[in-house]
């Protein structure tokens, strides 16, 4: 049974109590998400060390990590370390992307060593394989990618990447519309490959009861994959990204009569005026299903900085209704990130999600800022690292430069808030 069977049937799974102590909520409120498809628990039956974590309405705005390696760099051990790392830096989420090496090796060793959710894309495996086995990603065959899919449900997976939605209608818009940056999306550039060249549709679409079936059996939360995302802010918004959309509200419907938990995945390169009507038609079409966002990067000019326009677009997308953040690191669009841009682009991505659950008014946030202003005004510098996202890196930052004062060394004794203290008899709010 899975998790979206037990919650429609009232109950609630040793999985739900979990996030809901997790998060600060009622059981009941975790299990009403999840029978309401508001909610999701990407926990496969095959990941023994698991401890499950909840996206979507109501909860805290989780992080995801990007880690995996390319035809030219990486290995088991490197990828293990970035793992390490996301996770000590607040990961909620981590995703394997390998494309060299052993990628089912890599894979299993990830989801072995990991306590978080993990997640793939099945289609990037099952073209490598096609390419060596039959010299061409457009030589696959159905079966060939379904037994990917397969194996990497077995393998414990607990949410996949799947491009439903690249049809050859949506193909045709593309066409139509005529974009400056095409198709940026790897999963959707094989699969749009493999259309035109074999004239068919999409196996993914063609054959969608039967991924239900295979999902359902091990619990796999599907991620609907965005294939015709735009990649720059002139293709934002266009018909063929929302051609997709449409599509996919009809496909989480249909996961969700199955039993079979859904989430939808999301833009890209978005300028900062289209970014709140964008979560507004994700949540409209797919009847509030969990919107998972790359970035979104409000500028195309960032490269070497894109964790920072990917955390501007992430913090207003949050704000606006947007459940989870695929982190973007200073390597996007430059090279394979190190384990270094990893925690960088986590913690940026981190503090985008709370930005926004401060919006939202999620359980803790504002509270925790107000801690944060406490322990300013006390001159309490381990309490400000205690609280801060990355404590080690604040205690390094203030250690760098003493101050006589105790204030720190930007201000030194004409800090304002020992000033209005000392002469106007302001004390500290108790916390």
């Amino acid at each position: 049974m899975t998790q979206l069977e037990a919650a429609k049937k009232g109950i609630i799974t040793p999985q739900m109590r979990m996030v809901a102590e997790a998060e600060g909520l009622e059981a009941e409120f975790i299990r009403e998400g999840v029978a309401k498809g508001t909610i999701v628990i990407p926990a496969n039956i095959n990941h023994a060390k698991l401890v499950p974590c909840g996206i979507g309405q109501g909860l805290r705005t989780k992080v995801n990590a990007n880690i995996g390696t390319s035809p030219d760099y990486g290995d088991i051990n490197s990828e293990l370390e970035k793992l390490r790392v996301a996770v000590e830096a607040g990961a909620d989420t981590v995703m394997d992307l390998s494309t060299g090496g052993d990628i089912s090796a890599i894979r299993r060793a990830i989801i072995a060593a990991s306590t978080v959710p993990i997640g793939t894309v099945p289609i990037y495996q099952a073209g490598i394989e096609a390419i060596e086995r039959h010299g061409a990603i457009v030589k696959m065959t159905a079966d060939d990618l379904f037994a990917v899919i397969e194996e990497h449900a077995r393998d414990g997976v607990d949410f996949a990447t799947v491009h439903c939605g690249v049809t050859q209608s949506a193909i045709a818009r593309l066409r139509q519309q005529g974009r400056v940056a095409d198709v940026v999306s790897r999963g959707g550039a094989f699969l749009i490959a493999w259309i035109l060249y074999n004239e068919r549709e999409n196996p993914l679409y063609e054959y969608y009861d039967r991924l239900l079936e295979l999902a359902r059996e091990f619990d796999l939360t599907l991620s609907l994959g965005d294939g015709l995302r735009p990649g720059s802010l002139a293709d934002a918004t266009d018909r063929a990204q929302i051609e997709e959309l449409l599509t996919i509200g009809e496909l989480v419907q249909r996961a969700q009569e199955a039993g079979v938990q859904a989430m939808v995945e999301g833009p890209g390169h978005l300028p900062l005026n289209q970014i709140e009507a964008n979560v507004q038609l994700e949540k409209s079409i797919c009847k509030g299903a969990p919107f998972y966002v790359l970035g979104p990067l409000v500028t195309d000019i960032g490269a070497g900085y894109d964790h920072i326009t990917g955390a501007i677009g992430g913090a207003i997308a949050a704000a606006a209704g947007t459940d989870f953040l695929c982190y973007v690191t200073p390597s996007e669009h430059l090279s394979l990130p190190d384990h270094e841009d990893v925690r960088q682009g986590v913690i940026a991505s981190r503090l985008a999600a709370h930005a926004g659950d401060i919006v939202k008014g999620v359980k803790g946030a504002e509270e925790w800022d107000r801690r944060m202003s406490m322990a300013r005004k006390r001159f309490d510098w381990e309490e400000q690292a205690r609280l801060s996202l990355d404590p080690a890196h604040a205690r390094q930052v203030h250690c760098r430069h003493a101050s006589a004062s105790p204030a720190c060394s930007m201000c030194g004794k004409y800090c304002a808030m020992e000033l209005v203290e000392k002469y106007l008899g302001v004390s500290s709010p108790r916390c």
